[in-house]
């Protein structure tokens, strides 16, 4: 099912109620297919950030690439595979240390180039579609109807719910709650993106206290986040100076997750001054040049997800 796109003003909300989801039997099968029905409200989402007057042009000449680095004239990426531990408590994580010249290259792209519920691609596909060098998947905004979603320089939605983490066209990166301010609030103090999960793992380089008990959701189908998880999440070491790090996990001998807490010191130990949580478990996926890094769940095996959080090529 689709709608016709509204026009909408780089300020433009959108609202939209919860997408239909179907009623499903057995503990955890929710998490093999959450979706039922999609729920388009923008097609074509990314043309709107070219009505942006924020958005600055990048330069996106070529750049060389290895298995594990790349280099151009706006983007220095390079990928980490760390494992630590043995036997059942043996722990995989990869980290993509990234340096952009231009913040507005770090860039979202949603599943089918549409914004709505219940709209979904794997990453590795809305990678390829966006022309991403690197990604990773993003926040799943499409499993819920809340929170602040500006991509681009554009939003999409403004209904304020839990810990946001904007990212600002200077290159800096701050969290924030979103029930203390507004899109338009953001989007006036230059912020080019931003991102609804959490909690927040490191603010002013320390490890934040309590997000061993933050739950992100209520909402049908939610389970908790905490435990031995995988994960992905963004964290800033300076200025345009970024980390995506995604933890794979679930899987016996080769990495079995880590906690929020164990989240928050690896980002602490890579120098992050800022650390987010992002939507975790068979979601983890970090993509480069088109090819999955990592291996989610142990299978190899990615999953539908409704955006990704990417370094533009």
């Amino acid at each position: 099912m689709t709608e016709k796109p509204r026009r909408i003003s780089r300020r433009g909300l959108l609202g939209g109620g919860l997408g239909l989801l179907a009623a499903v039997g057995g503990g955890g099968a929710w998490a093999l297919d959450r979706y039922v029905l999609d729920h388009v409200e923008v097609s074509s989402a990314s043309s709107l950030a070219a009505q942006n007057v924020v958005a600055a042009e990048a330069d996106s000449t070529g750049g060389t690439a290895t298995a594990t680095s790349y280099s151009s004239d706006t983007a220095k990426i390079s990928i980490e595979t760390v494992s630590t531990g043995s036997g059942t408590d043996k722990i995989t994580y990869f980290v993509a240390d990234v340096r952009v010249t231009d913040a507005t290259i770090v860039k979202s792209a949603f599943a089918n180039d549409q914004f709505g519920e219940n709209i979904i691609a794997n990453p590795s596909e809305i990678a390829a579609s966006a022309g991403a060098v690197l990604a990773i998947n993003g926040d799943y905004y499409g499993f819920r109807d809340t929170g602040i979603v500006i991509r681009n320089g554009v939003t999409f939605r403004d209904s304020g719910a839990r810990q946001g983490l904007a990212f600002y066209a200077d290159g800096t990166m701050k969290l924030y709650d979103e029930t203390a301010t507004s899109a338009d609030r953001l989007i006036a103090d230059g912020v080019w993106n931003t991102l609804s999960f959490g909690p927040g793992l490191v603010d002013g380089g320390k490890a934040i206290d309590g997000i061993d008990q933050v739950e992100v959701d209520t909402n049908f189908g939610n389970h908790s986040i905490q435990g031995q998880q995988p994960r992905t999440g963004v964290g800033l070491i300076d200025a345009n100076h970024l980390l995506f790090v995604v933890v794979d996990g679930r899987s016996k001998g080769y990495s079995r997750g880590v906690t929020m807490p164990e989240f928050a010191e690896i980002f602490v130990g890579l120098g992050a001054t800022t650390a987010y949580n992002l939507d975790g478990g068979g979601s983890s996926a970090m993509i480069f040049r088109d090819e999955l890094v990592n291996n989610p769940l142990g299978k190899g095996q990615e999953r539908g997800t409704s955006d990704i959080l990417y370094v533009a090529g």
